[in-house]
């Protein structure tokens, strides 16, 4: 079986595409999404063969979420939109197919036909500038712009995001949100936005803490004290 999850804003869009893969006997439809905060979610919950995103949704679109996994993870993606011009964009994240709405039948067979007779594993995607990571605190979803963030951090609850103005929990890992250009691996648990930086101090024993422009503390390990010095242009 083929493990399917639908993420797509409209209801009626969900519904048709519900009917056309009923017709396929080896597709599972796994779990349903409406936007992309709730796709990611059910994404890692149930962690399914393909993935049929569409791409014009509100807040975060389909290609700013795929590109907040952990590209060693992920799943075949399919792009489902009403509009032609993102078709070259589609496959420069690797999607394995990219499908015009109304989606026709035979198009999705065709599709679906290429995904059982793929040879290689869950496709690679090149990372692009996220300009926000999708977060939560309680029953509220937060949008936070990467540029409000001061530092992120892992303990055995899972990842946080932190601000000048609160902690949020996200599902993004430590490993997605290092690839992005902003911020600096100062600890094997922590990330710190460059920006967010006011000083380094050195403390006893190689180690050293940050003190972020809100006078929060995050710490830095001998291990990664060298590189950080450097990124800021010291010896």
């Amino acid at each position: 079986m083929i493990r399917t999850l639908i993420i797509d804003d409209e209801p009626l869009a969900r519904q048709e595409l519900m009917a056309l893969l009923a017709e396929h006997q080896d597709i599972e439809v796994v779990a349903q999404a409406a936007n992309a905060i709730d796709g990611l979610s059910k994404l890692h919950q149930f962690k399914p063969d393909l993935v049929l995103v569409d791409i014009q949704m509100p807040k975060i679109t389909g290609m700013e979420m795929i590109s907040m996994l952990d590209n060693n993870e992920l799943p075949h993606i399919v792009f489902v939109t009403a509009y032609d011009q993102y078709a070259i964009k589609a496959f420069e994240h690797h999607a394995t197919d990219y499908l015009l709405k109304p989606i026709e039948a035979q198009r999705l067979a065709q599709t679906l036909a290429r995904i059982r007779t793929a040879t290689t594993p869950a496709m690679t995607t090149q990372l692009e500038p996220l300009p926000h990571l999708p977060c939560y605190s309680h029953k509220r979803l937060k949008i936070v712009d990467v540029s409000e963030v001061e530092y992120v951090f892992s303990d055995v609850s899972g990842v946080h995001v932190a601000t000048s103005e609160g902690t949020y929990h996200t599902q993004l890992t430590l490993k997605v949100i290092e690839q992005q250009p902003t911020f600096i691996r100062c600890h094997r648990q922590y990330l710190v936005q460059a920006d967010a930086v006011a000083e380094i101090i050195l403390l006893d024993g190689g180690n050293a803490e940050i003190e972020t422009r809100s006078n929060q503390k995050v710490p830095v390990s001998r291990r990664y004290l060298k590189p950080l010095k450097q990124k800021f242009g010291f010896q």
